[in-house]
Parts: structure tokens; sequence; C-alpha cells
């Protein structure tokens, strides 16, 4: 009875949490039921994010890309005016050539910016679908720009979602803008290159392959090394894309040399991805004590606390983190300084 007490209370207290959610900023390094209520709705505007009541680094950032897409100052930070949107943009509602389920300009029928309206889908009209569908366009998805959200539109808009690994429905939600605003824009000054949530940690010094074929970095690692790891993570089961990785950190896919760029670039060791020959001539000669990798003209892998970061075996394991040894004959072995 007083286990079933207890639970009743917890139940209670959490849902008056929710209740006040929007009455008042909410700042990383909260937990708690408000902060589950914020991912949950930032999961609902079609971001990635964990729901675990924690306003850790991840949801920090996923705060800041909803922000951009829905045109205000990018702090990270959720303010009232922030809830306010995401909580209208989140759901999902919208009327027909009107508004949408944000309308930061509503009643005026003046929606001269992508993001004025938060969804936009098929049926609406605007110089807000106008700039969709230039942004498509220079994307490289051919569509008029007309500024009528029509089936043409709609089915370029799915085109787009599937490469982007979104969910494909046809509706522009807050992720979407972000993403098509990544892929055109790039990120410089919006959010952070590595969206990463701290790796795992385990025992010893070898890392290791989780059951999600994320790696748990080893305690005992240097941050860098965490860092790398945590990076790697990131990009683990992403599609494998030739050229992917180069021009923009934040990418659909990433090749050999820019899965391993990416993930350098994640502990603060690289500023730019290089390419696989590169890396032969990158950092100092011979295998480190942390990290090692391995490269020639045609492909780069590396060894990172023990574990293999590598593009090819993707397919068979489902991520870029394989336990698997692969002869290293024909590389050239490099490290980064200090690792």
């Amino acid at each position: 009875m007083a286990s079933a007490q207890t639970a009743a209370t917890q139940k209670t207290s959490a849902s008056g949490q929710a209740a006040k959610f929007g009455v008042r900023t909410i700042k990383p390094g909260e937990r708690g039921a408000l902060v589950k209520e914020l991912q949950r709705l930032l999961r609902r505007a079609g971001f990635r994010t964990t729901v675990d009541g924690v306003y850790g680094p991840g949801t920090q950032r996923t705060v800041g890309r909803f922000q951009r897409a829905a045109r205000l100052k990018v702090t990270g930070i959720a303010t009232r005016a922030t809830l306010s949107r995401l909580r209208s943009a989140a759901s999902g509602k919208a009327a027909v050539n009107t508004s949408g389920g944000y309308d930061s300009t509503r009643g005026s029928g003046r929606h001269k910016h992508l993001g004025d309206r938060i969804p936009l889908r098929r049926g609406m009209s605007g110089h807000d679908v106008k700039v969709l569908q230039a942004y498509l366009r220079r994307a490289g998805f051919r569509t008029s720009v007309d500024g009528e959200f029509g089936s043409g539109t709609y089915r370029t808009v799915r085109r787009f979602e599937r490469e982007a690994e979104a969910r494909v429905d046809g509706v522009v939600s807050a992720a979407d803008i972000d993403e098509l605003r990544s892929q055109v824009d790039g990120d410089d000054g919006v959010a952070p290159a590595i969206p990463t949530e701290p790796a795992p940690l385990g025992p010893g010094e070898q890392a290791t392959v989780g059951k999600d074929g994320l790696a748990i970095a080893p305690a005992a690692a240097p941050q860098a090394v965490k860092d790398i790891i945590a990076a790697g993570n990131a990009i683990a089961k992403k599609p494998y894309r030739y050229g992917g990785g180069h021009g923009r950190w934040n990418d659909t896919g990433y090749d050999c040399s820019g899965s391993v760029s990416y993930a350098l670039h994640g502990a603060g060791l690289l500023n730019q991805a290089l390419t696989s020959g590169d890396f032969t001539r990158w950092g100092d000669r011979g295998a480190g004590q942390w990290v090692t990798i391995y490269g020639n003209s045609g492909h780069v892998y590396m060894i990172v606390a023990g574990l293999r970061f590598d593009t090819s075996g993707r397919r068979e394991d489902g991520t870029r983190w394989h336990t698997s040894k692969r002869s290293s004959s024909g590389y050239v072995a490099t490290h980064p300084p200090g690792l």
C-alpha cells in the first residue's frame, strides 16, 4: 500500500511540474519533469533527442537548432518565448493557406521568411513557401519556386526528408527547416559543429562496443580520447556517402576520411576534414598509445583505445565501431601528438 501511495504521489508531483511548463525559462543543467516535457516537444518537432529529464549539452544544442528554425536568437536556453513557440510548432496543426502550428505573423498574412510558420504543409502558400522552395533548389532538389505548396513541392520535400534520414511525411517540421538550412548555409555561428553526448564510460583502458553499436570509452583514457569516441558515436550508424563530411561537418552521410576527420574534430584536433592521403602526413609518425590512424591514398581508418573505427564493415556490424581486426599492410600509421 505504501509503495502504491508513493507512486501516486510521484505521479501527481510530475503532473504538477509538467503543468508549469512555459511559465518560466528552463536552463541547461536542470533536471526533472519540465526538462522531460521540453525534450518530448523537441521530438514532436522532429528533432532526435533523448528524453531523460537532463538538460545536458545535447538538449542545449537541440534547443539552439529549434531557435534557428523558428528565427529566434540562438542561445540554447529555453526561454518562455522559445517554449511557447516550440509548443505551437510541435502541435503539428496547420490551417491551410493561413498558418502553421507556430505563426510569428499570425493574422497579418505576411510570411516572409522560412520559419515564420512551422510546420509548412501541402495546401499552404506564401513567400515563406517560396523561400522553402528556393532552399530545396539550392540543396540540389528540383522544384518550382512559385510560393505554392502543391503536390510537386510535397514530393520534393519527401525526397529531401528521405535523403536526410528524417521522418518522411511531406510536412516541413522545425527539424526539417534546421536540416535544410544546415545543408545550404552551414552551421557557423548557429550551433557547435559536432553535436555529441559524452561517451558512456567503462572500467580499464580498453574501449568496448555496447549492444546499441556505440563505443564505451575507458574511464582511464585521456579526455581527448573520450571526446573522439563521443564524436564517433554521433555518426557511428550514419550511412556511407562518398564525399560526406567534406565541406560541412554535419552531413547526411560520411566517407572513410570524413568519418575519421569528424571524430578527431570532435576532440578539437582538426579544424577541417582531411582526405585519406592527407592522414599519411598528419600528426606524428607511427602507432600511438591510445589512437593510431592507418591511411593510404584510398582508405583510412583508426584504432581508438583498442577499437577499430572504420567505414568498412559498417553493413555487417551496423556501426563504424568494430572489435575485429584488419591487416594494416600497405597503410601508413600516424597518431595525434600526445595520444
